[in-house]
């Protein structure tokens, strides 16, 4: 009796590949630090207007009272400090944690006003991608940027304001009192607009609110 030994080899099937899965695109930290510094930074903007209408900086301006929060001054500023030290607490973690993994760097940078205007161009023209939400476009690095700066500009001013006694060397750096009570308002003029251009850029791409709610 023949045994051919190649039939009783079994077959050889290539074993299939077990790739790593892929890192979400915005980790959990991120995540939680990034709708606590939303929350706390919208806070200050609804309350602040409240704060502003009992005194405004510029007497042709005011907020209509529907759209701010806490009813009163008193109840505004209860409101105003409690997401203040929110706002400063989370963002120092914030910070840190973006730095320390060196998600910052990677994330915004290199950048150059090249291409800032080459990627506006296209952002107007309707031909900017958005197939890969891990990159930012330049346009994107540089609103990041300037919010992240104007909230600190934001924090510090207002400081100047609320413990100008305490604080006479930031109050002076601001240009006094009253100066930083402008310093104050236009930053938060800002942080306005960045809101609304951020909300409709969500709207145009509403990948990129699924990806800051579940990662991926």
């Amino acid at each position: 009796m023949v045994i051919n030994m190649e039939t009783m080899k079994a077959p050889l099937t290539p074993a299939r590949e077990t790739s790593p899965r892929n890192p979400p695109i915005h980790p959990l930290w991120l995540r939680i630090t990034h709708w606590l510094n939303a929350l706390a930074a919208l806070i200050m903007m609804f309350s602040g207007w409240r704060i502003y209408d009992a005194s405004p900086v510029f007497h042709n301006i005011v907020i209509p009272p529907s759209v701010t929060l806490g009813g009163w001054l008193g109840g505004a500023l209860q409101w105003h400090f409690a997401a203040m030290w929110l706002l400063v607490f989370n963002g120092l973690v914030y910070l840190a944690l973006n730095i320390a993994s060196g998600r910052f760097v990677s994330k915004f940078f290199p950048l150059s006003p090249r291409d800032v205007l080459r990627d506006l161009i296209a952002a107007l023209s309707g031909k900017l991608s958005h197939a890969d939400l891990r990159q930012y476009n330049a346009v994107q690095k540089l609103a990041y940027l300037v919010i992240v700066i104007d909230l600190v500009v934001l924090v510090l001013s207002g400081l100047a304001i609320w413990k100008s006694v305490q604080f006479p060397l930031l109050r002076e750096l601001m240009g006094g009192y009253d100066n930083a009570r402008i310093v104050h308002f236009c930053a938060m003029a800002v942080m306005a607009a960045f809101v609304v251009v951020h909300v409709a850029m969500v709207a145009l791409v509403p990948r990129s609110l699924l990806t800051m709610l579940r990662g991926r």
